[in-house]
């Protein structure tokens, strides 16, 4: 048993129609659209962690100008807080497109095209995330310790990220694709 899969003599039928042109072989016996609507729904499962991840941070972030204490922050610093305000929206924008375009697309007969879209979003919202926590380190350590803290902590807590979030997976994308799956 792999995967789930029960075994049988029959080889595994092969999803031609991914939406990249690649070829899936992983055992399952499922048809092109079943596979298309099983990765639908692991794709809607990460979506609900990131999109609430995104929406405390932007929330925050929101609020941060209103405080008494934000007449105090310097100009570097007001930078840094605008530009981690514009990141924390766009990747808003991009994990909460894959649901507007399906509410669109609801019944077209368009699923292949919007999971290959949803998941070119979501890799672009995931790298905006990224970058804004990085920014609200960097904009509370400067605060609180001066630029050079700041820029490092933000340098240090950016390598979780680069490694768990990117790095990783990409490397192991690279391992199954070079021994063919």
């Amino acid at each position: 048993m792999r995967d789930g899969a029960i075994e049988s003599s029959e080889a595994p039928q092969a999803d031609s129609s991914a939406p990249s042109g690649e070829r899936v072989d992983d055992g399952r016996e499922e048809t092109p659209l079943e596979r298309v609507d099983r990765n639908l729904a692991e794709l809607t499962g990460e979506m609900r962690v990131v999109v609430t991840g995104v929406q405390v941070l932007f929330a925050f972030l929101l609020v941060v100008p209103f405080d008494t204490g934000f007449s105090h922050v310097g100009q570097f610093e007001r930078i840094v807080y605008f530009v981690t305000l514009i990141l924390a929206s766009l990747a808003a924008a991009f994990v909460i497109a894959p649901a507007a375009q399906h509410r669109f697309l609801f019944r077209r007969d368009d699923k292949p095209q919007l999971l290959f879209v949803a998941n070119r979003l979501t890799i672009a919202g995931l790298v905006c995330l990224a970058l804004a926590m990085c920014g609200c380190l960097l904009f509370v350590t400067t605060k609180l310790f001066g630029v050079g803290a700041g820029a490092f902590t933000a340098v240090l807590g950016g390598v979780p990220f680069s490694v768990l979030w990117f790095a990783a997976p990409l490397r192991r994308r690279r391992v199954i694709e070079g021994d063919g799956g």
